[in-house]
Order: structure tokens, then sequence, then C-alpha cells
């Protein structure tokens, strides 16, 4: 959710949330099946803020809502979903100056879109647009999502994990991607890309399979980790190449050089770091314009852009996403620090050799100021720690129960940048892969990726003057403006919102110190009169507990009147058949059963649909009730 300020000429975004903070459930997808609880939920938020859903003005985004008033889309792009339309604004309209005065080449490339707000089914999928001094041109492109989404769901593994493995893993297979991908279009909408992405996919598997005998393995790392490694690197090659001829296929339509122009990448793909950075350096742009909550958590943001260039707010005014610090305020240290007060040992101003003493050869939590938004640690929901040192990437990785390969972030001074990486590019919200310098990687080896990159976030005195001092205290002692950064936050639980759940991770873990809002927070180590609650601590889920009458009398409503599960998916997934007259159930259903025949792909995803939406899913362990409080427990 998005809060915007509008007053006068000036526009404001002034909160952001992302649901899978407030509930603590990764990937959050449990819905709100009803305008009453949904309000609740928005009123709970807004509180915080001092407002509640009366005091808006718009609501956009959720049809159904109090309030809830229509998107107007631009002119020449009513043939892509809304969906793709906000991924493309939450980049074009990062800097609204930029987008009045430059030339930019904007690109949303995600898995899927949803259908919500859609009034007619796409004709294409994914948006591309050149604006030239806000003048735009929309043109469909290609997504490589895709391709990422069906080696995610064979493996069983998150997307960033196996384009982490792609480089951490020597091992490859010989596969002509060029040519294949060459044969293949990705653009979805009338035709799904699904059976081009998982064929792709599988046949490299098959070819690993085949290929990859024991002697040639990287010891390292399992056979499984070898194969997939080894197939990952021509997954990630095939989307460099898809991202490519899109690029080709915008600056050509729109008759500009891309030395001219400024990039814009937008949808979860945008968080590819390695295509980001091999775009920019290929095409020579002026700079990236990628939102840090560039996934679909960011739809909020896309969708208020949207709205406000509709309505003609931005015509005067100017917007720019400054930092990536708009989500909850740090609002419950001194509440905190008494909850935990058995384990405080001392709590201290920030002293600046003290912070280099306590990070040296090791590993703080640093939470400070409102936090990120999106996916990436930047800084004030982080773990920090000593990039001279692979101990501190191994304790870091053991902390958040990840495997030993998966590499750790920098956080570098940006006025250094360019001495310890190759680029002079400013990288906020670090989405991009570049080469860490030869001649300095065996000053840092925590951050340096098997083929010598890192994805590095540079930082500014003005948009974080306390983590400034503090790793400059570093550089000073050390000679490295650098420290390792990575998000706070336990194995299957998002990054952590307050100071409450940061010292809930401290003593689950063992950590010493913290440092919350400035303050030196030292703790003392578990003992058998201090029993940590060795769990992640339990976040609101109370907003979504109880609800599976609701869900379950909405599904039942639908089957009582004649609909099989599969033409309520398709139903959900075709604007065009769902707003028509009341369509007849036997009809929706003869159609569902044809794509069922004709792609075994649809069928698997009425699976999932019936499996996170009908009945028999719970959000919480517990179905119907409420959650427990969380306790501390204290042994006399």
């Amino acid at each position: 959710m998005a809060l915007w300020r509008r007053s006068g000429d000036t526009v404001e975004l002034a909160r952001f949330w992302e649901v899978e903070r407030v509930s603590g459930q990764k990937h959050h997808g449990w819905p709100l099946f009803t305008v009453d609880r949904a309000s609740a939920f928005l009123d709970g938020l807004l509180a915080d803020e001092g407002l509640s859903l009366r005091d808006m003005r718009h609501v956009w985004g959720t049809p159904g809502l109090p309030g809830h008033a229509d998107i107007e889309v631009p002119a020449g792009s009513g043939a892509f979903p809304v969906h793709s339309l906000a991924h493309l604004f939450s980049g074009l309209l990062m800097d609204t100056k930029l987008f009045k005065n430059e030339t930019i080449i904007a690109m949303a490339m995600d898995g899927a879109p949803d259908a919500v707000l859609d009034t007619h089914s796409p004709t294409h999928w994914y948006a591309g647009a050149v604006s030239d001094r806000g003048r735009l041109t929309f043109l469909p492109i290609e997504s490589p999502g895709p391709l990422y989404a069906a080696a995610s769901t064979m493996f069983g593994m998150e997307p960033g994990s196996l384009m982490a493995l792609a480089s951490a893993c020597r091992t490859a297979i010989s596969f002509d991607i060029v040519d294949t991908v060459a044969a293949i279009e990705l653009f979805g909408g009338r035709s799904a890309p699904w059976a081009e992405a998982f064929g792709l996919v599988g046949a490299l598997i098959s070819r690993a399979e085949a290929e990859l005998a024991d002697d040639n393995l990287d010891d390292r790392f399992t056979r499984e980790e070898n194969l997939r490694s080894a197939v990952m690197k021509h997954v990630q090659r095939a989307c460099d190449l898809i991202a490519i001829r899109n690029v080709e296929r915008l600056s050509a339509a729109g008759q500009v050089r891309t030395q001219d122009c400024y990039l814009s990448t937008s949808g979860g793909f945008a968080l590819n770091c390695p295509t980001n950075t091999l775009l920019l350096d290929t095409f020579g742009f002026r700079g990236l314009l990628t939102p840090p909550v560039a996934n679909d958590s960011g739809q909020a943001l896309g969708l208020g852009m949207l709205a406000l260039h509709g309505i003609g707010a931005l015509h005067e005014a100017d917007f720019s996403v400054t930092s990536g610090y708009y989500g909850a305020p740090l609002r419950d240290v001194d509440e905190a620090l008494q909850e935990f007060a058995p384990w405080v040992e001392t709590v201290t101003d920030f002293d600046a050799e003290q912070f280099v003493a306590d990070v040296t050869d090791s590993v703080i939590v640093w939470v400070d100021g409102s936090a990120e938004i999106g996916p990436r640690a930047l800084g004030h929901r982080s773990l920090l720690g000593d990039p001279r040192s692979m101990r501190v990437r191994d304790l870091l990785n053991k902390y958040k129960q990840r495997q030993w390969w998966r590499p750790v972030a920098p956080i570098v001074l940006a006025d250094y940048s360019s001495q310890w990486f190759e680029s002079t590019r400013p990288s906020p919200f670090m989405l991009e892969a570049v080469k860490v310098r030869e001649e300095v990687r065996d000053q840092v080896p925590a951050i340096v990726h098997l083929d010598g990159s890192a994805r590095h976030q540079t930082l500014t005195s003005e948009v974080d003057p306390l983590l400034y001092r503090a790793i400059d205290a570093f550089h000073a002692r050390t000679g490295v403006p650098i420290l390792c950064n990575t998000s706070l936050n336990d194995k299957d639980e998002p990054i952590v919102d307050n100071a409450a759940q940061a010292l809930t991770f401290c003593v689950n873990k063992g950590i010493e110190v913290a440092y919350l809002a400035g303050r030196r927070v030292a703790l003392r180590r578990q003992s058998e009169e201090l029993v940590a609650p060795g769990q992640p601590r339990q976040r609101a889920v109370h907003y979504f507990a109880g609800q599976e009458p609701l869900r379950d009398a909405i599904w039942r409503k639908w089957l009582d009147q004649g609909y099989t599960e599969g033409g309520v998916f398709l139903l959900s997934w075709s604007p065009g058949l769902r707003l028509t007259a009341t369509p007849k159930p036997s009809m929706i259903n003869r159609l569902a059963d044809h794509h069922m025949a004709r792609d075994r792909n649809f069928a698997s995803l009425v699976r999932t649909f019936r499996r996170d939406g009908g009945p028999g899913s719970s959000f919480i362990e517990e179905p119907g009730d409420l959650p427990r409080p969380f306790v501390l427990a204290f042994r006399a």
C-alpha cells in the first residue's frame, strides 16, 4: 500500500507498506475476503499516520474498497494490462524532471500480470515504451521472467538463489542458447509464454543430466547443485539475449540513440542485477531508473504513479524517489528495550570508534529510521559485517540459514565507489552487479562473487548521515570504505520491521551488539537463565486469521452456480469473460476443458489456484483461531 499526499502543486510519497512485513508471511499471498476486513486492515496501518480511510480522496487499485476510483491509462496503452502499466510507470516516473525533459527507454518485465483492474483481456502481457520528454510511444516487449519462473518451479528454489548459484559454481555444459532463444518469443497475451519457458528449461536440464559426469563436477557442491548451476548459466544468458532484443526493438521504434537515453526496468525481472548492468554497459545508457521495489510488491507504487499521471497531478508538480526509505518508521525502540531488559547489558549513544571495534571481524545488527521498501536491505534493517573476513560471510549465511555459497552484498561510500568497483554509476538501490577491481579483491573477499562481481549499494551522506559516518569511521581505521550488508531476517521470514523483531533476531542468534536508532545495545549471551524464543517474532496475523469460513462460502457460491474449479480459475484470469453479462457455467466450463486439454500448464495453474484459494488452506497454524500472544520465556 502506498500513501500519497497531494497539496497544491506538490506530490509526496508519504508512506509505503509491504503486506509481508506486516503479517510476517514471506511473499504474502493470503487475501482479505471482505470489505470490512480490508477496511480494518487499512485503517490499522493509517492510524499510525494519524489518518483513516475516511481521509482518503482517492483509493486506487482495489475495486470494492470505500472511495475506490478508476485509473485513467494513457492513450495508446489499451493493449496492455494495468498491472504491466503500473510496473512501467513505477520506473518512468521515478524522477518526473527526467521524465519531462529527457528520453527514456522503459521495459516492464515480470512473470505474468493479474487481471483485477482490466476491462478486457490484454493483447500483450508486457509493456515497453519510449518516452520523449513525456510523450509516450508504447510497444509490446518480451519478458525473461517466465524463464526464471519455470526454473524456480522445476528446481523448487527462489529465483535469487538460482541466480547466485549460476555464478557460484564453475560447472558448465555446452548448449546453443543463441539459436534456441532466436526461435522463441515470450510476449504473452493471446499465447501464454509458459510452454516455451518450461520447454527451454526442460531441454537444458536434460542436456545437463546427459552431459555432466562425476569426474568433471565442482566438488564443493552437490551433484544437483552442479546441475542447477550449469542450467542457470544458460537461463541467465537467455534472459540477457531477450532483454537486449527488447532494447533494440524499442530504440528502433522510437528512432533514438541509446546513448542519449535513460534505461528504466521494472517488474520482478528488474531485480536481475547482471542483466541491468549488461544493458547499461552494452548500450551506453545515461543512467538507470529502476525503483527499489521493482517486483509485485511495488504495484502500489506504480498504480499511484499511473493514477496521478492520469488525473494530471504531475503536469506541474515534480516528484522523485529520493531514497529507498519509505517504509514503517522505527517507533518502538524504548518499548522493545524494556521488553528485552533481561538480555540488555548496556545502552549507550553512538560512538564511531566503538562501532569500528564492534564490526571488526564480526557482525552487528543495524536498525534505523524508516524501513527500506523492496527486497534488498539498504542499511536501515540490515546485518552489517567486516568485508575483509570470510568468517563474517560464513556467519551471515549461518545466521540467515542460507547456503554457504550465497554471496554477501557490499555497501560502499559513494565518493570511493569507483576506486573499488569498475563502474562510475551510482547504485543507491543495489540493482547492479559490477566487477570488483582486481587489485583490491583480496582486501574484501567476503563480498566478491566467483566471477569477480558484487551487487553493490552506493551511499551518500545526504541520504543517510549516520550510516555514512559509521562506514567512514571504518574506512579511516582500515582503509576500506565498505561493509558487508545483508537483510535482517531469518529463513522464510520477511525483513524485520521494528526494534522488537530485531532484538528477537539477536537473542535467537546470539548476536551481542545491535544499533537501534543510533543507540548501541550490548546484549548478554544466552544462558540457563535466559531462554530465547527460538523463532521469529509473530507479527500482525490477526488481520488475516479466522477467514476460512468466508473463503469457503465464496468458493461454494461459485461451485453451486455450476462452475467447475477450472471454470472459476478461467473467469479470474479473463476479464473479457468475467465482465460479460452473466456468463453461463456450461460455456465457461467447456472453454476451461478446452484449455485443459490443449495446455498442460493450464491444469497446473488450476491446481495451484485450488491449493492457494480453495478450502483447506490456512494462513496460520491453527485455522480459525486468533494468534497466541508473543511471550518471552525466562527461567528462574
